[in-house]
C-alpha cells in the first residue's frame, strides 16, 4: 500500500479546480483544530450543514445518516428532502475542496484519513431502490476519487477520506466483487478471522457499545466487562483491524467521560460520540496530559495494550510504530 499522501495529491488539487472552492463556502477553508485521530462525530438529523463544524473542532471522522430521494440522490437526514441539502454538496465536494487547497489533506497535520461513514437510513427497504441508491453513491465517490482511499484488486492505497457504508443497505457483496472501489464496510467483531469478510473490505470493526456491554459509567466496571473489551480489540488488531465504538450511554458527560477513559486505556482506535464539543475537549486534554489509567473501575487483570494500534484514542497522537514524518498512516479503516 502506498504510505505518502503525494500519491495523489496532485489530483486533489485538480480536483478541487473543477470544483471551486468559493461555490463551497470559504469558511470551510478556515483552520480546523488540532486533528484527533482518536475522535469521531455522529451527526444528529437536525444539522444541516454537519461538516464545518466537525472539522473545526478537529474530530477525524463523521457518521451522516443519508436516503435515497426520488429522483436518486442522496439526501443528508432520514426521510425529509430539503434541496441543496445533499452528501454531495455537503460532504464530498467541501472534502474534496479543502484536501485540494491543502495540499492533499484535509489539515497540516492529519495522519490517517478522515473516517466517513455513510449511514443509509430510513424506514424505505426495497432492494432495487437500495440497489440504486449504492450505484449513484458509487457515482458519487468516482466522482471524488482523489480524496478517497481505494482498493484495487486487493491493494489499497490510503487517501485524504476513507468511506464506509452501513445502514439498511447490505454492500457487501456488491463491494467485494468490485476489482477498483472507493467504499468499504463497517466490519463487526463476529467479522474478525473471517477470510468471507477480509480487511481489505472492512479494515474497520465499528459497534454500538450496549450490544456487548451494559456498563454506563456510573460506577466502576465489572471485572468480566472490562477483561472482554480488551481481548476483543487486541483480537481486532490482530486480525489487521482498527476498533471504533459508537452509540455510547446517553447519561451525564462524566459518565461518558468515564467509558472514553476506559475504551482509550483497552486500545480503542476511535471513539464516536454525539457529544463533539465534549469529546473534542476530553481527546485534546488527554493529549497534554501524562498517561492515566482509569480511575472509575472495578479490580481486574491488567492487560497489555494492544500493539498493533498505531494512534492512542485517548492522546490523539502517533505511536512509535508510525512511518515517518509526512507520510499517511497505511490503515485506510
Amino acid at each position: 500500500m502506498a504510505d505518502d499522501l503525494t500519491l495523489f495529491a496532485g489530483g486533489v488539487t485538480g480536483a478541487a479546480g473543477a470544483i471551486g472552492v468559493a461555490s463551497i463556502g470559504l469558511h470551510l477553508l478556515r483552520r480546523p483544530g488540532r486533528y484527533l485521530p482518536g475522535g469521531h462525530a455522529v451527526v444528529s438529523d437536525a444539522v444541516r450543514d454537519p461538516l464545518p463544524a466537525v472539522l473545526r473542532r478537529g474530530l477525524a471522522g463523521m457518521t451522516v445518516p443519508v436516503w435515497p430521494g426520488p429522483t436518486g440522490e442522496l439526501f443528508l437526514g432520514r426521510g425529509a428532502a430539503r434541496p441543496g441539502h445533499t452528501l454531495r454538496r455537503r460532504v464530498l465536494a467541501p472534502l474534496s475542496a479543502r484536501a485540494g487547497a491543502n495540499g492533499g489533506r484535509l489539515c497540516r497535520d492529519q495522519r490517517v484519513p478522515f473516517r466517513l461513514v455513510i449511514e443509509f437510513a430510513g424506514a424505505h427497504r426495497d432492494p432495487q431502490a437500495l440497489l440504486r441508491a449504492y450505484r449513484k453513491l458509487d457515482q458519487q465517490l468516482h466522482a471524488h476519487a482523489a480524496v478517497l482511499s481505494c482498493c484495487d484488486d486487493g491493494r489499497l492505497t490510503p487517501g485524504a477520506v476513507t468511506v464506509a457504508v452501513s445502514g439498511i443497505v447490505d454492500a457487501r457483496e456488491l463491494l467485494a466483487a468490485e476489482r477498483t472501489r472507493y467504499a468499504f464496510v463497517d466490519g463487526s467483531f463476529d467479522d474478525v478471522g473471517s477470510s468471507m469478510v477480509p480487511p481489505t473490505l472492512a479494515p474497520m470493526i465499528s459497534e454500538p457499545w450496549s450490544r456487548r456491554f451494559g456498563w454506563d459509567g456510573q460506577e466502576p466496571i465489572p471485572a468480566e466487562e472490562r477483561h472482554l473489551l480488551h481481548a476483543m480489540v487486541r483480537a481486532a488488531h490482530a486480525d489487521g483491524r482498527t476498533v471504533r465504538i459508537t452509540g455510547l450511554s446517553q447519561g451525564s458527560r462524566r459518565a461518558r467521560r468515564a467509558i472514553w477513559i476506559e475504551l482509550a486505556a483497552a486500545g480503542v482506535d476511535v471513539i464516536a460520540d454525539a457529544d463533539q464539543r465534549g469529546l473534542a475537549r476530553h481527546l485534546r486534554r488527554r493529549s497534554t496530559a501524562p498517561a492515566q489509567t482509569p480511575t472509575r473501575t472495578a479490580p481486574s487483570p491488567r492487560l497489555a495494550p494492544a500493539g498493533a494500534a498505531r494512534f492512542d484514542a485517548a492522546r490523539g497522537d502517533e505511536r512509535p510504530n508510525d512511518h515517518g514524518s509526512g507520510d499517511l498512516d497505511t490503515t485506510a479503516g
